[in-house]
């Protein structure tokens, strides 16, 4: 029963994101005096409106989405004659753009309050360098699969747990150089050898520790295990990387901190992003019925760990994967592709640029971007983008990640 009612909470909040996106588009539109006709949440049959001023507001069947209907969009856009002074291709390009981010910014401030709120409650985690799991000895790697081989008879104690390093311990620097990230520390280590110098921070407190680093033969960082791999001499002590415990703060305290953290979960973003595309065929392996937890997740994969997370009481991991929710869907929104959001504003700026160098000839600036033009790039990408979504929301039904 908990995780049934955690993946309504986690659909009920993107939904409540969507709208919020919605009306960051509508606020910014009568705040320049657009005319907006309708703002309604999801798509289909209509379900429940009404009508203040001018503008209708309603829920339609589908909760996939939403939109805010705002005459004049684009050239392609039917204008009545009252609505053409304040249609939005008539509006000035800043005023525009600054319409067209605000879904956008509407989820970047969503994500941000949901990360405050980790901070007052269940704490953030410490992103730092933490030591995971420690290993009974260290061994050389299977450059096919990738995984350690089996510890012989004779196999010398990890070096990590001969040193006195626990599980939970951030690693603040190997050898005397700062490492505020893991690959940091794996590289520090894989570069040493013999004693060396590990300075950690547990519960609270600084320590320093002795670690006599072994050599063993692994796969070259980011190499992918293949019968054709080349394994390489490293230095390797035993030790995985870990979760740190999680920081509490106060009200005025959990500020820094909050937008300290949000930075690391962009960048986490954008890098995620970046590696999408490779990420795809592993959605065609889990419809398989292969377990990749690397793998894109849709929103219906997100609410089924958010009602995992609600059912063992995970309620730090619930809020983080809703305010990672919010950070992608404000990044992604923003990438310069039609439909979405940030194709639109790149049409706009394009359009800015072309009249200011057409004013430069001393000739008068063009009117609005053709629409009609972009068609076939926009029919692509929603194909591309639609195929993936179901390819991502099959994978989730069929095989969905869980928490273990």
């Amino acid at each position: 029963m908990t995780f049934i009612l955690g993946v309504v909470l986690f659909a009920f909040g993107i939904t409540i994101s969507i709208a919020l996106h919605e009306f960051g588009h509508l606020l910014t539109a009568k705040a320049f005096g657009m005319k907006a006709r309708r703002y309604f949440i999801g798509f289909g049959t209509r379900l429940w409106s009404f009508r203040r001023g001018e503008t209708e507001y309603g829920i339609k069947a589908i909760p996939l989405g939403g939109f805010v209907d705002i005459a004049g969009m684009t050239a392609l856009d039917e204008v009545r004659p009252d609505e053409k002074e304040r249609a939005f291709y008539n509006k000035p390009v800043w005023q525009r753009v600054i319409v067209l981010a605000a879904g956008s910014f509407t989820h970047f401030v969503v994500g941000i309050v949901v990360v405050y709120l980790m901070a007052l409650s269940t704490g953030l985690p410490d992103t730092r360098p933490a030591v995971g799991a420690l290993a009974d000895c260290v061994s050389d790697q299977d450059p096919t699969t990738g995984q350690l081989r089996e510890c012989a008879p004779a196999s010398q104690e990890a070096p990590a747990k001969v040193a006195g390093l626990h599980t939970g311990d951030v690693v603040l620097a190997v050898g005397g150089v700062p490492t505020p990230t893991w690959d940091q520390v794996l590289t520090q280590i894989r570069g040493s050898s013999g004693p060396t110098e590990f300075r950690v921070e547990r519960d609270g407190r600084q320590q320093t520790f002795t670690v006599d680093v072994q050599t063993a033969q692994r796969l070259p960082i980011d190499a992918k295990p293949s019968p054709d791999a080349t394994l390489e001499t490293a230095g390797v002590v035993g030790m995985d990387h870990g979760i740190g415990p999680n920081l509490e703060y106060g009200v005025a305290g959990a500020v820094p901190a909050t937008f300290y953290f949000t930075g690391d979960m962009f960048v986490a973003t954008w890098e995620g992003l970046k590696r999408f595309p490779e990420k795809v065929p592993a959605l065609f392996r889990a419809i398989a019925g292969e377990d990749d937890p690397e793998r894109p997740i849709s929103v219906v994969g997100a609410s089924i760990i958010g009602g995992d997370a609600a059912d063992r009481g995970l309620w730090e991991l619930f809020l983080f994967l809703l305010a990672a929710v919010n950070f992608f869907v404000g990044v992604f929104n923003l990438l310069p592709l039609l439909p979405l959001d940030g194709g639109h504003i790149a049409v706009n700026v394009y359009e800015k640029l072309r009249n200011w160098a057409r004013r430069l000839r001393g000739l008068p600036a063009g009117g609005p971007v053709d629409y009609t033009k972009l068609l076939p790039l926009t029919y692509v990408a929603v194909l591309i983008g639609g195929g993936i979504m179901l390819l991502t929301v099959t994978a989730d039904i069929v095989n969905p990640i869980r928490l273990p």
